[in-house]
């Protein structure tokens, strides 16, 4: 099987962390799957079938850690290696950034068929040290001074293509768990009513999903699709059946290895966190026994992380999924200590 061999040439440059970010990149990169993300937040196509979106509309065959955002670097993963390596803003071999997912869909119109350059990232990091929608919306910037030379020559600016950059994250803080905000250029008319053609501005969306506990009332449609697709907790075999029998996914032979590979890379991973948790309590000297609370454990892993990360309390709670009723005692106990970060 490819996906197998590229693994097993690959395991000594990767760890299993990189390697399950690209399992989750290649199953994302799936038509079908893509069809869906694209009909529950890209408005275009809202009014498709998901099997028409892809079988029809989106272009070609996805790339998969393949385009450099900037135009001065190329992306070296060639077609016998792994794809999706590229983890946030170094790949395994060097320091070229890619876009995880990049791809073209097709729109039918009055007078002819409109492309539009897509780009689907995963970002499991939620404090990056930066806003994560302004990394996309300089994505969309890239995506579109890239169209010269390639969509457009000289002065045709009426040929920009629109470009879309959809952004999952995975782990967010609670307050952000189970939503999706879209931002668009809009226009707004500051003196008379003339308007301008739609199409002459709206160029670039940005689409941000924050997903969630799949178990909550909230965590509906493509939310709770992309919990599941993603899930670390469900095996195979479940994620398989609800793919088949919510959102009717026909598990072929491709997406069925894929979605294995990505549970069994999954406990690996988990595997080693939890280890690593385990080494990094014992180093900070943190013994949580059975005479010390729920609340003292957690003020001693947020000061841990306002050390290690130079934040907040309050940015360190969010990391750490504290709830908003923990988050109040949590504050209580640790007094005058918030006043030393």
């Amino acid at each position: 099987m490819e996906v197998e061999t590229t693994l097993s040439k690959n395991i000594s440059n990767a760890d299993d962390k990189a390697m399950y970010d690209a399992a989750c990149k290649r199953l994302l990169s799936n038509k079908i799957i893509l069809a869906w993300i694209l009909k529950e937040c890209v408005e275009e196509y809202q009014m498709y079938d998901v099997d028409e979106i892809a079988g029809k509309y989106i272009e070609g065959e996805p790339q998969v850690a393949e385009v450099a955002v900037h135009p001065d670097e190329k992306a070296e993963h060639g077609p016998e290696r792994i794809r999706g390596l590229q983890v946030e803003d170094s790949s395994i071999n060097e320091g070229t950034v890619t876009f995880d997912i990049r791809f073209y869909a097709l729109l039918p119109s009055e007078d002819e068929w409109i492309r539009i350059i897509l780009n689907l990232e995963m970002q499991n990091d939620f404090y990056p040290g930066y806003p994560i929608i302004k990394r996309g919306i300089y994505y969309c910037g890239r995506m579109l001074s890239s169209q010269y030379e390639t969509e457009f020559t000289n002065s045709h600016y009426e040929k920009i293509k629109k470009v879309v950059s959809i952004w999952i994250c995975s782990n967010p803080p609670e307050k952000y768990e189970n939503t999706i905000n879209v931002y668009s250029l809009k226009e707004k008319n500051l003196i008379g009513t003339r308007q301008e053609k739609t199409e002459n501005y709206d160029l670039l969306t940005v689409v941000m999903i924050y997903l969630g506990d799949e178990n909550k009332e909230e965590s509906t449609g493509i939310l709770r699709f992309l919990k599941v697709l993603l899930s670390s907790e469900l095996d195979a075999e479940e994620k398989k059946q609800i793919l088949q029998d919510d959102y009717s996914i026909a598990m072929t032979k491709k997406i069925e290895s894929e979605v294995s590979e990505m549970c069994n890379l999954s406990k690996g991973v988990e595997e080693r966190g939890i280890s690593k948790g385990i080494t990094i309590g014992r180093t900070e000297g943190i013994t949580i026994g059975r005479t010390e609370g729920r609340t003292q454990a957690m003020v001693e892993c947020i000061r841990i992380l306002m050390d290690r990360e130079e934040c907040t309390a309050e940015v360190a709670m969010d990391i750490l999924k504290i709830s908003d009723e923990e988050k109040d005692a949590c504050l209580e106990k640790m007094g005058l200590l918030v006043s030393q970060y």
